[in-house]
């Protein structure tokens, strides 16, 4: 079996350095209708034709909501120190606002049983399940939905008190706006570039005004924001396939990051692109650029991009190298490369790798799942981690994507991101080999203390 195996010197190794596993609500829960839950616009998307591999849907998911003791057996068997999870906002809020009581006792129960396994409970509020009523007054197009993201991340951070350790206001803005309003492959679907961006500016703000809640209401509390990020390779050395790479850059990492840290959009992308400048109005940016304690980087791969007359940037698929069952490129300095150029750029909070793993083509063979290619990843990706430490820069946690297989979107259940095979059918849980050698160097970790 691949060892998971760093330098005997490393950070990593160390007992402040936090190491967890990651999900999602709306991709493990499943129990999509029980006990008040209001529809998402997850839930809408899926029931439209063609949005959806093969149809699939939030249902049953991984039936996480009725299996979660088991689950949480698993997570500590891993000898892991942290869960990320995520709370479903339609689960716990009415129609009306007011606090759904049995939603909330499902994550009441849920974070009491993870401190009594002296597991850190890490808290995303915002992982991409919008109530799908605010969806019909606009979503996130509708300057209202950051105030009323704002409400909600004030019944929460009331109703759980002091049971989280760490709050993220949102998870990956990127992708809920530009996948989602732009590309259209995501909920809820539309196809305009400028609306996309506006989209991610309320975004933006809705963690603003979230942090400023959840300063009021937890100040013992960690608090920041999860954003997904990747370097972008040029094609070539041609200086305009180098200047793609850059813009592309400013596009994705540099768009999302900016505004938090320094309260401005990217010059670069706005002189380039006047026309999809957001709507900003007095007082935005400095709720925006408010201290966050962290920064979580969710990292799967590079981009190669060259210069499009069109377009500006174009990418490539990967040519002639590793690749997972998702077609992406196993690229692990680019984690290293990522981090360290950030840190040459910013001045940055602690740094969290919030979600890293990869996709295979997994199979249940005798009862068992040998998963060799997620081990290497998960190995290289430690080490481009370490890597990074070493150049300076201040890491504190690794999570890996995801503790089970589970309902990856648009792609349905047709990808398999997890350390733990679910059967769909059966909902049997399996440990795959990656899992084994996770927990194998979680343990020998925490033994060497």
């Amino acid at each position: 079996m691949q060892r998971i195996e760093l330098p005997t010197s490393s950070r990593l190794l160390t007992p402040d350095f936090t190491f967890g596993v990651a999900t999602a609500a709306f991709q493990i829960e499943g129990a999509t209708q029980a006990d008040g839950r209001l529809p998402s616009i997850w839930d809408h998307f899926c029931a439209l034709e063609g949005r959806v591999k093969n149809g699939d849907s939030g249902m049953p998911a991984c039936d996480h909501y009725h299996r979660w003791q088991e689950d949480l057996e698993l997570i500590q068997g891993l000898g892991v120190d942290a869960y990320r999870l995520s709370i479903a906002w339609p689960r716990v809020m009415t129609e009306g606002g007011q606090p759904n009581a049995k939603g909330l006792d499902f994550y009441k129960r849920l974070l009491d049983s993870l401190l009594e396994r002296h597991i850190t409970p890490f808290v995303t509020l915002y992982h991409w399940d919008l109530p799908q009523h605010l969806q019909e007054r606009g979503g996130w197009l509708n300057r209202e939905t950051a105030y009323r993201f704002q409400e909600y991340a004030d019944l929460v951070s009331r109703e759980l008190g002091d049971r989280v350790h760490s709050y993220a206001t949102l998870n990956e803005p990127w992708v809920s706006a530009i996948l989602g309003h732009e590309a259209g492959i995501h909920a809820p679907g539309l196809e305009d570039a400028r609306l996309a961006r506006q989209a991610g500016h309320h975004l933006l703000l809705a963690h603003g005004l979230g942090m400023q809640t959840l300063r009021t209401n937890t100040p013992d509390a960690q608090a920041g924001l999860v954003l997904n990020m990747g370097p972008n390779t040029p094609h070539s050395r041609r200086y305009d396939d180098r200047v793609a790479a850059l813009v592309g850059e400013a596009s994705m990492n540099h768009w999302f990051l900016e505004p938090v840290l320094e309260g401005r959009y990217p010059a670069l992308y706005t002189r380039l692109y006047p026309e999809l400048a957001p709507q900003v109005l007095p007082g935005d940016m400095e709720l925006i650029s408010q201290p966050v304690d962290f920064i979580g980087i969710n990292y799967y791969t590079r981009g190669v991009v060259s210069y499009d007359r069109e377009h500006l940037v174009q990418g490539h698929p990967p040519k002639d190298v590793e690749v997972t069952d998702f077609g992406w490129e196993v690229y692990p300095q680019g984690l290293t490369d990522l981090l360290v150029d950030l840190n040459e750029q910013y001045r940055l909070p602690p740094l969290m790798v919030t979600e890293n793993g990869m996709a295979g083509d997994d199979h249940l063979e005798k009862g068992e799942v040998h998963d060799e290619q997620r081990s290497r990843y998960l190995n290289s990706h430690l080490n481009a981690v370490h890597d990074a430490i070493e150049q300076g820069v201040d890491v504190r946690g690794y999570f890996a994507w995801s503790l089970m297989d589970n309902f990856e979107w648009a792609e349905g259940y047709s990808k398999r991101f997890g350390l733990v095979y679910i059967d769909y059918e059966t909902q049997q849980r399996t440990l795959k080999d990656s899992a084994r050698a996770f927990a194998d160097f979680l343990w020998t970790r925490k033994a060497g203390r």
